[in-house]
């Protein structure tokens, strides 16, 4: 009667000890790679992708000191800061530059009636649910999330966007809050302890954010 031939080689046998060890170490490994390659830690702090139209927010809200909310119609009355339509650009460009090279999509766009292909620059997860409205109407600035717009030639991400740098803001507001008025004005500095008037701001505006996960995440 013919020997029965294991299924495997018997050099199978002698990794078994080291395919042991490597398949519990895949989650440990798993882990490491979704933190390292997938955190905005890592990843998209610095992000400045080419734009149709090289727009200098440095030279508009810095030099020439337009107002945010020119631009960003919405972002006191909803949730996203809309993204200016070619219209807005055509209230100055159609006497300024107007034949600049730099300009060509911009007139593109009036005569085809399709928008500017703006790329977008802070993009947060589906999953990651943010109102403008709700942090612009108590007094946070667009520089604590989007940092010193007004000095940059080409907008870049500024801050992390990850959930422990919100979370850091939601359980101490204080140092990140501003009259609402000065909401928009990039170069503002308060004329005394930034806490101190933060937690001034709470109490007048009875301001305590949630942490609960569903207040971002629903």
């Amino acid at each position: 009667m013919a020997a029965i031939q294991p299924p495997f080689p018997q050099w199978i046998n002698r990794i078994r000890p080291f395919a042991g060890v490597f398949l519990l170490g895949i989650p440990v490994y798993m882990i490491f790679i979704l933190y390292a390659g997938g955190s905005p830690r890592t990843t998209d702090v610095g992000y400045s992708p080419l734009q149709p139209v090289p727009y200098s927010h440095q030279v508009h809200a810095g030099q020439m000191g337009l107002d945010c909310r020119y631009c960003h119609t919405t972002v006191e009355t909803s949730a996203f800061a809309a993204v200016p339509p070619t219209s807005v650009c055509m209230n100055c460009h159609e006497a300024i530059a107007w034949d600049k090279r730099e300009l060509e999509p911009v007139r593109k766009s009036i005569e085809s009636g399709k928008p500017v292909p703006w790329v977008r620059v802070h993009d947060l997860p589906d999953y990651v649910y943010f109102d403008h409205q709700a942090h612009v109407g108590q007094g946070v600035s667009c520089v604590s999330c989007h940092g010193r717009v007004d000095t940059m030639e080409q907008v870049y991400q500024a801050k992390t966007l990850s959930m422990g740098w919100c979370l850091e803001c939601h359980r101490d507001p204080a140092p990140y809050l501003r009259p609402v008025e000065y909401v928009t004005d990039l170069d503002w500095f308060p004329d005394k302890d930034a806490r101190e008037l933060g937690r001034e701001l709470m109490e007048k505006n009875n301001i305590s954010p949630s942490t609960d996960c569903s207040t971002c995440h629903r």
